[in-house]
């Protein structure tokens, strides 16, 4: 599903130029689980932010299911991103003003898909994540764990083929954690590709595979232990 080969990120100022990729190769497989991880400032969320298409690369290339996305501008990546990729993100990123349905129903509505089908989706997916019976609180009436719960639901609404999760547990205390994982366990059994940015070695070992970066490289690749 992703071919990464000799990917670099360089970000400039008018005084310095910081190499936060250096010569990036990887692949991952469709249905596979990976954790990036990596100390503080070693590219990791710079490497998830270019997987997710939120960011470009300066060069080298990104196959993303057979296209290559490497040179795609801020438009074309936001076209291929739609319903294709699912985000988890540490600090949950639900909107206030919006309750949980319709935080969970916001990707539908960009696909354009009509009220009735968005609906259905949005009750199917609160369901399956167990936080339908909050579907009419907003964020901030919901514990973290909760909110966990509606990020994720939000992700995978579309049904999309890849979901990338960045310190999916940074924000809760182990209990919660651990159920988070699991639903991203769950999600992977059931045939998601998913690729995890973690300081846990914890987490970690929900994946198939741990690639460790440091500098801006890989530094080893090896396959995960079983939680």
């Amino acid at each position: 599903m992703i071919k990464i080969r000799n990917l670099n990120k360089r970000f400039k100022t008018d005084e310095l130029e910081t190499l936060a990729l250096n010569n990036v190769s990887f692949q991952i497989e469709k249905g596979e689980f990976t954790a990036i991880m990596g100390p503080s400032g070693c590219g990791k969320s710079t490497l998830l932010n270019i997987l997710g298409m939120l960011d470009g690369s300066t060069d080298g290339s990104y196959l993303f299911d057979g296209t290559e996305v490497g040179g795609f501008n801020e438009k074309q990546h936001a076209e291929l991103r739609k319903g294709t990729i699912g985000f988890v993100f540490q600090k949950f990123n639900l909107i206030d003003e919006l309750t949980v349905s319709e935080n969970v129903e916001l990707p539908l509505i960009y696909l354009q898909m009509n009220k009735n089908e968005r609906k259905a989706k949005v009750q199917e997916v609160l369901r399956r994540m167990k936080i339908d019976h909050r579907s009419k609180h907003f964020p901030q009436q919901l514990s973290g764990g909760q909110q966990q719960r509606v990020a994720i639901s939000r992700a995978v609404v579309t049904n999309p083929k890849l979901i990338l999760a960045d310190e999916p547990t940074g924000n809760l205390d182990s209990k919660n954690g651990i159920e988070v994982m699991n639903l991203l366990s769950e999600l992977n059994k059931d045939g998601a590709t998913i690729v995890m940015v973690t300081h846990s070695d914890r987490d970690s070992k929900y994946a198939d595979r741990v690639i460790n970066l440091f500098d801006g490289q890989i530094a080893s690749e090896h396959l995960a232990i079983t939680a």
